[in-house]
């Protein structure tokens, strides 16, 4: 039985439901030794700023039980370097091509988003307001549903593409966060970013990274983004891109089952360079093992 795997998200049409999430991946080039990016539904890039980054001192990066920490701090060379570089790069190969975008001010993250508009080979942005390591800016919209409907607003204003809002798991109710970016345009919603989180070394009696707090990612927080998704899935009308310590076929499955139309996969891709590629036949064998002719009809198959 051949398994249609193809799915729409806002008028986008993709191959398979099968990404990275952001940060995870880079902008593909430094994967592509290893994963054949044509054979992605998409590629997500690393955020970018309207001017380059530094991002957080080091360390940066912690191993915790089933998963990982990390503040690298949206890291980036700005939008100038990315559209020569990057983006010219990812112009080669026939998967779509999903910006991130982030910022500290509104301004930031619209003038980002007008540099792009103009950028054919960029089908959808993806706007990281739930970044848990940025002291100003993105989390602060990422958290209030007044401002993130707010800024969901702007941002469709100038968007030349589909806009996805990708929203923060540090929330009292993200079903109401969900339908905030829904009441300000947005076209998707992706989630759930990582999880505010903090090590200690206990032998050196300091922070294990520098930033203190950091992001948790990783199978550990795969129950709560599946809850989460089922949530805003059930809260909005807009397609929802699920992801959180997906490490397998079946895993993905569970997301859909919870309401996604397409995932991502994230701190695995460090353990596995392969291991989206590995997702996409997981899906594919689940599909014909269990008589699904079309992965679309999983998605919000459990009510």
């Amino acid at each position: 039985m051949s398994v249609d795997l193809s799915v729409d998200i806002a008028g986008v049409s993709f191959k398979n439901p099968v990404m990275d999430a952001s940060g995870t991946f880079g902008s593909g080039m430094e994967y592509s030794e290893f994963v054949d990016l044509n054979k992605l539904g998409a590629v997500v890039t690393k955020g970018v700023s309207d001017s380059p980054w530094e991002g957080n001192q080091t360390p940066r990066i912690a191993e915790t039980p089933s998963g990982m920490m990390n503040a690298i701090g949206l890291q980036n060379p700005g939008i100038d370097v990315f559209i020569e570089r990057d983006l010219r790069f990812l112009e080669g190969f026939d998967t779509n091509v999903i910006v991130n975008v982030c910022g500290h001010t509104e301004e930031e993250y619209l003038k980002v988003v007008e540099r792009l508009a103009d950028q054919k080979s960029v089908r959808m942005l993806e706007i990281n307001v739930s970044c848990p390591n940025v002291k100003t800016g993105g989390i602060a919209f990422g958290t209030d549903a007044r401002m993130l409907e707010h800024i969901t607003s702007e941002i469709k204003k100038k968007a030349a593409q589909p806009v996805i809002m990708k929203l923060s798991p540090n929330v009292t109710n993200i079903a109401e966060m969900g339908r905030a970016a829904e009441s300000g345009g947005a076209d998707a919603i992706s989630l759930i970013n990582t999880l505010m989180a903090m090590k200690i070394d206990i032998h050196k009696r300091d922070f294990a990274i520098a930033n203190k707090t950091g992001g948790l990612s990783g199978p550990a927080i795969r129950p709560v983004a599946v809850r989460m998704v089922y949530e805003v899935s059930h809260a909005v009308k807009v397609p929802v891109i699920g992801m959180g310590g997906i490490t397998n076929g079946e895993d993905a499955i569970e997301f859909m089952m919870a309401g996604a139309s397409a995932i991502a996969v994230g701190m695995y891709n460090f353990h596995d360079p392969g291991a989206m590629l590995k997702v996409i036949k997981g899906i594919e064998d689940f599909c014909e093992k269990t008589g699904v002719r079309a992965v679309r009809e999983l998605t919000g198959c459990v009510g």
